[in-house]
């Protein structure tokens, strides 16, 4: 049988525990016919509590791969509390991985016309609309993200922005929003990897070097930024390291477009 990590055990078991306390007040007075109000079978307590913990059994689920799971969860999220955006934003990231973009997107709206300035679920609606051809649309949620005061990470709807500007080739926005990343968070490697090929194409291959080695070292290389590595130290001149960074090239990634081009000599 498959072991879980303690961590994710341990949030399944909290939540679980929580969902147990939640009934621990005494059982419900029975006062005859009542309307449905969307309480689970075997629960009692607060609905918006249940949708909460529900949701996050859900987040764990999904981090996981268990979308039949993670799909359930949030069933009973809204079957406890029709009203819980969050709930209705994860059922968006859920479908959008599984590639129903039509529920996604139903999801998505529904989210935010319950909650309109929540900042995860316009971050996470401005992706799906990048992920599906319509980039432009998606910047205004990305902003509406970052305008919230209360976001934690507003750098990584700045890097989104980024990302999704660069696919319409708008480089002058695209610049800008990862600028206002790096400025917020310096080690945010979307931004210094995307930085880096921006300052490369604009011929100033001293900054491209330094950000792409910065990614280089907060993450595992990757063939987009072995690539970029070899074609700056061969426009600089460093041959040694040129070869060095083809050869992990070949090496880690062989099946790779980047490989390819670099076997073909087209390094710009």
């Amino acid at each position: 049988m498959t072991r879980r990590p303690a961590a994710f055990a341990a949030l399944l078991s909290l939540a679980a525990a929580a969902l147990l306390a939640a009934g621990c007040g005494g059982p419900p007075v029975n006062e005859g016919p009542q309307a449905d109000t969307g309480t689970i079978v075997g629960e009692v307590g607060d609905p918006r509590n249940r949708a909460k913990l529900h949701t996050e059994l859900a987040s764990a689920y999904f981090a996981r791969g268990g979308m039949a799971v993670a799909l359930e969860e949030l069933r009973l999220a809204v079957a406890a509390d029709s009203s819980y955006a969050p709930a209705y934003g994860l059922f968006g990231v859920v479908y959008q991985d599984l590639k129903e973009n039509r529920l996604a997107e139903e999801n998505f709206e529904r989210a935010l016309r319950l909650a309109p300035n929540d900042a995860d679920i316009n971050h996470n609606y401005g992706w799906f609309l990048c992920q599906t051809k319509r980039e432009p649309e998606s910047i205004k949620y990305f902003l509406i993200a970052i305008r919230n005061p209360l976001y934690p990470t507003p750098w990584r709807s700045y890097s989104a922005a980024g990302t999704c500007s660069l696919r319409t080739n708008n480089v002058k926005d695209a610049e800008q929003f990862f600028e206002r990343a790096l400025r917020l968070d310096p080690d945010d490697p979307q931004s210094l990897l995307q930085m880096g090929q921006i300052r490369y194409r604009q011929g100033n291959v001293a900054e491209a070097r330094h950000l792409v080695t910065r990614y280089n070292r907060l993450v595992t290389p990757t063939a987009e930024s072995l690539w970029l590595a070899v074609r700056i130290e061969r426009k600089s001149g460093e041959r040694n390291a040129e070869m060095s960074f083809a050869n992990q090239l070949r090496r880690r990634f062989p099946g790779s477009a980047e490989y390819q081009l670099l076997q073909r000599g087209k390094f710009d």
